[in-house]
């Protein structure tokens, strides 16, 4: 493996990590923030942040004139769609459906990479998608209490279900792009157009906010979010897309629920059952054995 191509691999671990500990920070703003001014401020901070990186690099493609459309289609999909999809679903149902619904995302890469023949999958990578997805059942599976897709939480499972096959719809339009446009670049008009969006429709719920009554906590949460989660995160996505392929940058998004359990473990002191460290360890069999060629 080249050296470039293990540094993105470190690097996708990184992200892994931040959005593992993303669902805390996010459930804890979420106390205090609707669903609709946190996603408005986390995408105005990270959109500013694209354009300052997107302008130190100095490096900017002409815009194919074909390409208007599908760009913005793919910004509205992986921003706005995706993250309203995402934040709702999470508000509305138990973490653990949560984490389970958004680990299928390697499984949607795969199989719409290969119908749409921009990337076939071959025997390691569909075996090494099938264990890490096993993987992640058995982290959930093993815990304490059942993941519960009961009437209360049937909505938020089925949100959190479609945005994953819109990250994986995304994940895939965006290797096409990455071709011609740099990760930045790519990353800076797909989140304009999605994060603007994101934006003008939370606004009238951020005026009607009192910040006086809002903790440093959830404000570092929006901070956590829009600079880190979402911005720093999805160049890092892209670049992997473009270095290493669609199906195993995307097999990184099951290491999630993994780091999230090493975490509450080390920060909040959970304990680890017999089932989810067997969890972990097929999961990372199967990252392992994905990315053989």
């Amino acid at each position: 493996m080249p050296a470039s191509n293990k540094v993105i691999e470190f690097l996708l671990l990184g992200v892994a990590f931040v959005w593992a500990l993303n669902f805390s920070v996010s459930k804890m703003s979420l106390q205090e923030i609707d669903p609709m001014s946190f996603n408005a401020m986390r995408f105005f901070l990270a959109t500013l942040l694209m354009w300052g990186f997107t302008l130190r690099s100095g490096r900017w493609v002409p815009l194919r004139p074909g390409d208007w459309s599908r760009l913005i289609v793919l910004g509205l999909l992986g921003n706005l769609v995706y993250q309203l999809l995402f934040i709702f679903g999470l508000n509305r149902t138990f973490s653990a459906n949560s984490a389970v619904m958004l680990g299928t995302i390697p499984i949607w890469v795969a199989v719409l990479s290969h119908l749409s023949g921009a990337e076939k999958m071959s025997r390691f990578k569909a075996v090494g998608v099938a264990l890490a997805f096993t993987g992640v059942l058995l982290i959930l599976l093993g815990k304490p209490e059942r993941i519960s897709l009961s009437s209360e939480t049937f909505t938020g499972d089925l949100l959190t279900l479609a945005a994953a096959f819109v990250f994986g719809s995304y994940t895939v339009m965006s290797k096409g792009f990455l071709n011609y446009y740099p990760p930045i670049q790519l990353t800076t008009m797909s989140m304009t157009v999605g994060g603007t969006s994101l934006v003008l429709v939370g606004l009238p719920w951020v005026l009607e906010l009192d910040f006086t009554q809002i903790s440093a906590l959830a404000l570092g949460g929006v901070l956590y979010n829009g600079l880190l989660s979402v911005g720093v995160s999805y160049i890092i996505w892209n670049y992997g897309l473009r270095q290493v392929g669609a199906v195993r940058t995307a097999t990184y998004q099951n290491l999630v629920p993994v780091l999230g359990l090493i975490l509450g473990f080390l920060i909040l002191g959970e304990q680890l059952t017999l089932v989810q460290y067997a969890g972990s360890a097929v999961v990372i069999a199967g990252i392992v054995i994905a990315r053989h060629k």
